[in-house]
Parts: C-alpha cells; sequence; structure tokens
C-alpha cells in the first residue's frame, strides 16, 4: 500500500489534519480482489481541469488536491482543480454541458450525470475493474452510476454525505426522550416540547442543496409519498404527500425561527449558536464543535441517529452523492479516466476519506473497513450512507427529468409553501404535480 510519508505530505502542503488523515489510512489496510486495469493510453500533452464542489471540512481540499499532484508526479500531466459553491455547481455544470466548452470533468451531485447523459463519455470500463477490486459498488452508487436500464455508468460516485437528526441530548433527555422517536407522533410531541423549552428543533425549508432537499425528501416518503412511481409517471399529488403536508403545518410552528430562508450552512449555524438544538447535517457540524475550545461542550452533548423511519420500513434517506462526470469535449478522456480511476484507488481514496472524518462516506464495499469509521463513536452511523434503498426522484428511474425537478427544487417548495400559510396542502400537491410533470412529459 502505497502511503504519502509525512516529508512528501509536508511537501505537498498538508495540514497536520490532513497529514493524520493519511496516516490513520495505514492502520486499516483496504482490502483488494485482483482486477485488470483499463490502460488506455493517455494523450501527448494531456492537461485536466477538474470543477468540484466547495470542502465542509478543510482537509477534504487539502488531500484531494495533493492526490492530484502525485497524479501528475505519475503522469506527468498537469491537473487543475477548481472548488466551487454547492449552489453554484449545478448552474456551472448546465453551462458545461450546454456550450460544449469548460472543464474535462465535473464532480457535481447525486442524478447530474442523468440530466446531461449524452454530453458524457461513459466510464463503464473503469467502474467495472474498480468494482472488482474493491468488494462492488454499494447500492446508491449504482442507482446515481449506471443509466436507467442498462449496466452503462455515466457517472462515478466519489461518495454520499448523509444528514441524520444531529441533537443536543441534555435537551432531549429534559423534554422526557432517550432517543429520537420513530414515528410522527412521537417525533412532534418532541418538538413540541423543545419548543416550550426555548430549545427549538430547526428544519431548511430554503433552496439548499443537502438541508432542504433531505428534509422536503425525508417528509414525504416518512408518509409513504413520492415524486414519480417505479414507472416514472408523476405520482407526487396523492393522499400520502397531502398527509406529510398537513403534519408539517403542525410541525413547522415549533421550528427555529428564519428556516424558510435557511441555506446549506444556517442550520450549523443556529446550531452552534444555541439557537437550535436538534436538526439534519452532515459530520462536519459535529467536529466543527469538536474543534473549537468554545464550541467543544456542545459537540460533547451532541448526538447522532438515523431521522425518523415513521410508515417506511427504513430510515427514509438519500444521501447527497458526489458524481463524478466525463465530458465528450475534453480532448483528453483517457487521462481523464486514468485520473479518476487513480483517484479511487485505495492509496489515495482512503486518505481522503479519512480527511473527511466521516463527511464523505464511501461508494465501494471495501472503504467500510476504513478507519474513520472506527476514529469517533459518533461518526459511525454515517459508514452505510450509500446503501440507502432510497434517491432522489425516488421511486422512479433517475432521467433527466428526476435530476431537473431536484434542480428546481419542486419538493421543496411544495413544503416551504405550505410551512409559509402560502398554500394549501392540496394546493400545493397540485402545484408541484404541475411542476414536475413539465419535465416528465420531455
Amino acid at each position: 500500500m502505497q502511503i504519502i510519508h509525512r516529508r512528501a505530505a509536508l511537501k505537498l502542503g498538508l495540514s497536520a489534519a490532513a497529514l493524520a488523515a493519511t496516516q490513520a489510512s495505514a492502520q486499516a489496510p483496504i482490502a483488494t480482489a485482483p482486477a485488470t486495469a483499463p490502460s488506455p493510453a493517455i494523450e501527448n500533452g494531456a492537461t485536466l481541469r477538474m470543477l468540484r464542489p466547495v470542502r465542509f471540512v478543510q482537509p477534504d481540499e487539502e488531500v484531494f488536491r495533493a492526490n492530484a499532484a502525485k497524479f501528475t508526479q505519475k503522469t506527468g500531466v498537469q491537473v487543475r482543480i477548481d472548488f466551487v459553491g454547492w449552489e453554484d455547481i449545478t448552474q456551472q455544470t448546465a453551462v458545461t454541458a450546454n456550450t460544449g466548452a469548460g472543464p474535462d470533468m465535473i464532480i457535481g451531485f447525486g442524478d447530474a450525470p442523468h440530466i446531461y447523459a449524452d454530453k458524457l463519455v461513459e466510464t463503464t470500463d473503469v467502474a467495472e475493474y474498480l468494482g472488482q477490486r474493491y468488494g462492488g459498488w454499494l447500492a446508491l452508487a449504482q442507482k446515481y452510476g449506471k443509466r436507467h436500464g442498462t449496466n452503462n455508468w455515466i457517472g462515478l460516485p466519489f461518495g454520499a454525505s448523509s444528514g441524520p437528526t444531529v441533537y443536543r441530548k441534555s435537551a432531549v433527555n429534559a423534554a422526557g426522550f432517550n432517543a429520537i422517536p420513530e414515528d410522527h407522533a412521537g417525533f412532534l410531541d418532541l418538538c413540541k416540547k423543545l419548543k416550550v423549552a426555548n430549545k427549538p428543533a430547526g428544519y431548511a425549508l430554503g433552496n439548499a442543496v443537502g438541508d432542504g432537499n433531505g428534509f422536503a425528501n425525508w417528509l414525504v416518503w416518512s408518509h409513504g409519498g413520492y415524486l414519480v412511481d417505479e414507472e416514472g409517471k408523476v405520482a407526487i399529488n396523492s393522499k400520502e404527500t397531502i398527509a406529510s403536508l398537513n403534519y408539517l403545518k403542525e410541525l413547522y410552528p415549533t421550528f427555529a425561527q428564519g428556516t424558510l430562508a435557511w441555506g446549506d450552512i444556517s442550520n450549523n449555524r443556529a446550531y452552534a449558536a444555541n439557537e437550535c438544538w436538534m436538526t439534519s447535517n452532515g459530520v462536519s457540524l459535529y467536529f466543527s464543535l469538536k474543534n473549537d475550545p468554545a464550541t467543544a461542550p456542545i459537540a460533547a452533548d451532541t448526538e447522532h441517529q438515523l431521522l425518523p423511519k415513521g410508515v417506511a420500513a427504513g430510515a427514509p434517506m438519500a444521501g447527497l452523492t458526489l458524481n463524478a462526470m466525463l465530458f465528450k469535449h475534453s480532448r483528453y478522456p483517457n487521462a481523464s479516466k486514468a485520473f479518476l480511476q487513480f483517484m479511487l484507488e485505495h492509496e489515495q481514496y482512503d486518505p481522503w476519506l479519512n480527511a473527511n472524518l466521516g463527511y464523505w462516506a464511501h461508494p465501494l464495499a471495501n472503504y467500510g473497513t476504513s478507519a474513520v469509521w472506527t476514529s469517533d463513536p459518533k461518526v459511525e452511523i454515517f459508514r452505510d450512507t450509500m446503501k440507502s434503498q432510497f434517491w432522489n426522484g425516488y421511486k422512479g428511474p433517475l432521467s433527466e427529468a428526476t435530476g431537473a425537478a431536484t434542480a428546481d427544487y419542486v419538493m421543496v417548495q411544495m413544503c416551504a409553501a405550505v410551512a409559509s400559510g402560502q398554500s394549501t396542502p392540496e394546493a400545493a400537491a397540485r402545484e408541484a404535480e404541475r411542476r414536475a410533470r413539465r419535465y416528465f412529459r420531455r
């Protein structure tokens, strides 16, 4: 196993936290199986550019750049990586795909490759090799990576971020609960009691890529609703959806103020400021609190639990997935494939996984033994994120339409309209149906 040694790491500019991640990865070797790697000839004079979402934990970016530098050292191919805001990545992906110019590769979110499938180079050879070598791709990775109804890969998932319930144990216990109830009535009762204690819950209802979509999806799925059925027919206007929105009418008044405008960072700030005592978030919130002496007591009081199941068989959560795409306009598709494969090999991927502290969970089964998952008891819950049986556009096939409906925040804005009092549940469900049909007619 190739490890970045201390001297080399310092030359690459790694911080102490990132260096610790590379050392942790050496303590838990990743099992591999014999597999024949694709070996396309890298084009002469190749240089690459990648666009990807900005990091939520600093070592993410540091180790990712260090791994790219290792690829350059190995191949001579220069790689430029630009990190952009989460709300901007969707727009920049659309511009790149529609103009046929820009970065060779983009790591977007979830179903983005299914929106632009005809603009992408298939990466089936790389995906099949990695799957054979590392124990197979997990369920959510296969759902987002493969073109629907085929074994052709149009995306290479790098990981997924889960947003379980993050809560202050002292507040929940004081409200008379040992854990977060799994049923809707119990969850509502807890939220009401937290509100009375002036320690309210808060969930994003703004156009937030991770938190807004995550909450809206949970609300509908946990009541048995879904955007489209198994055949891709719009099914959001259902008695289950209306039941979820009526439930939201009772739940929303228990929230902290301002959640209708919350973006992906808003609940982090509110939780750290003792303005919100229960929310849903990735592991970055816990570690930001833990690593700051001023907020370390909040981290010590923080616990994680999967979102309530409601009527679902399991926690209805779809991990926010990083999904790499290779565009046909790239002059260097072979070099791009070689780069993506290199970044997902254990010598590079496991240190990056550790650097993220559990924020991004692995897409390949054998990375389940990574040291990161035993590094802190409060991190283990994030390990199985990509085993989820839920996805954006559930229950339907992933397509350009499901990706567009997610990008247009159809589910989020349906919920926000009811929470704000602008629409009745029935009217909001009808409007969501109308908006969704615009995409699913295409």
